[in-house]
């Protein structure tokens, strides 16, 4: 969604018009002739008036269609803000811009488009890092994210503790100061149980889509127990449940972000799954996952009822600097949320699929940037920069081993290649 001139209409109601017509005969008077002294009665003639009413039936209301795009990790690792830090005009600031430059029409071409930060912005006078375990970005990052045109960021995820309670309440500090300046949402961490409980809504199009954002844990890290801050978990269902049913409730449509399953696997944990099927069930329409930073299949989930409802299970990394060719390769997904304008009832159609290719140059992870696979070629791919693996062996990386990847986890249905 531009974010000049957001779209927040509301629906327009039809009212029933009556419309009614009279007409009435008028009486006649007769002259008396003869003879003159005889008085001559009244004649009085009935006057009767009809009415006739029109009806219109009520108009039914337009569909209501939003067009929404969803990407995964934003792994922002050391090589990654170093490659913006070398686009910067100092050479010390940093420009992200160029990372993702060749991704920005389908980003434009959203009317929400939805990124999940993994890494933390905690702002001006925390130290930036990226290592394992101890992520911060430069704020930079969240500026040219929102300028590229991301509207909600989603911050729940295994890192959010990495600078510590103290870290997490700058980082929303950071994101408050965002949502102020910009029409944009960040969902997932919260100040305290009463900001957790007022479920973030966004209104596009005429449309209410609520967001809401878990992870399955963070790191072995926990918050102090006298801090007011709040994370959902995935394994607290109780609040799922009944925050997606209160959402449902409140918006037309449900989106849910949730950081779970294995890293670096295509395999869909079991638990996962039933997790995914259960909150379908309670009223999410969609779930985004992420986590494992490699892509996983999707699915369309039926409900007791008949409808449908949608998950991504990994959409793996947006952007990272790591190693394994498995992680090179994520997905864009992008879906119609659709609002029948009779039943008020909200369907998940046209859902695909964009892979996206993190590349980078040979030499310390040099030019690292974004394609989308149709600007992605054989050439690029051989010259890929991937550093050799354990015992001297070469790691392959080519079309054909991106090509497998996407064959084995986005069905051919929700391929969009071109």
């Amino acid at each position: 969604m531009k974010h000049i001139g957001k779209l927040a209409a509301g629906l327009t109601l039809f009212s029933v018009l009556l419309l009614g017509s009279g007409c009435s005969a008028a009486g006649r008077g007769f002259e008396s002739i003869e003879p003159a002294e005889t008085e001559t009665a009244p004649v009085t003639l009935a006057t009767t008036t009809t009415v006739i009413t029109t009806t219109t039936e009520p108009s039914v209301p337009p569909d209501i269609t939003v067009n929404m795009l969803a990407v995964g990790d934003n792994l922002v690792q050391t090589y990654v803000y170093l490659a913006a830090q070398a686009q910067s005009y100092d050479g010390s600031s940093y420009n992200f811009t160029p990372l993702y430059e060749n991704i920005r029409s389908y980003v434009d071409a959203a009317d929400v488009a939805i990124i999940n930060q993994e890494t933390l912005i905690c702002g001006e006078g925390w130290e930036v890092s990226g290592s394992n375990f101890n992520f911060n970005s430069p704020p930079q990052l969240g500026e040219d994210m929102v300028n590229l045109g991301f509207d909600i960021f989603t911050l729940a995820n295994n890192h959010m503790l990495d600078k510590t309670a103290a870290g997490l309440s700058a980082s929303l500090d950071y994101w408050d100061g965002m949502m102020q300046k910009y029409p944009i949402l960040a969902v997932g961490a919260y100040r305290d149980a009463d900001d957790q409980n007022r479920i973030r809504v966004q209104d596009v199009n005429g449309m209410k889509i609520a967001y809401l954002a878990y992870t399955e844990h963070m790191n072995g890290y926990r918050l102090p127990e006298d801090s007011p801050l709040r994370i959902g978990l995935t394994s607290d269902e109780a609040l799922m449940e009944r925050q997606i049913k209160e959402a449902k409730e409140i918006a037309d449509a449900v989106v849910v972000s949730a950081h779970w399953g294995d890293e670096d696997t295509h395999t869909v944990r079991p638990q996962v799954q039933e997790l995914a099927h259960k909150m379908i069930g309670w009223g999410a329409d969609v779930i985004l996952g992420s986590h494992p930073h490699t892509a996983q299949t999707m699915e369309y989930v039926e409900r007791e009822d008949g409808s449908m409802g949608f998950v991504y299970y990994s959409l793996g990394n947006f952007i990272s600097a790591q190693t394994d060719n498995f992680n090179m390769v994520g997905e864009m997904g992008t879906f119609d949320l659709v609002k029948d304008g009779a039943t008020g009832k909200v369907s998940v159609l046209n859902v695909g699929c964009v892979p996206v290719i993190t590349h980078y140059d040979n030499g310390q992870f040099a030019n690292l940037r974004l394609y989308p696979y149709n600007m992605y070629t054989p050439e690029l791919a051989a010259s890929h920069g991937l550093p050799y693996a354990p015992m001297g062996t070469a790691k392959t990386f080519s079309m054909d081993v991106i090509n497998w990847i996407i064959s084995q986890n986005i069905p051919q249905e929700f391929q969009r290649l071109d």
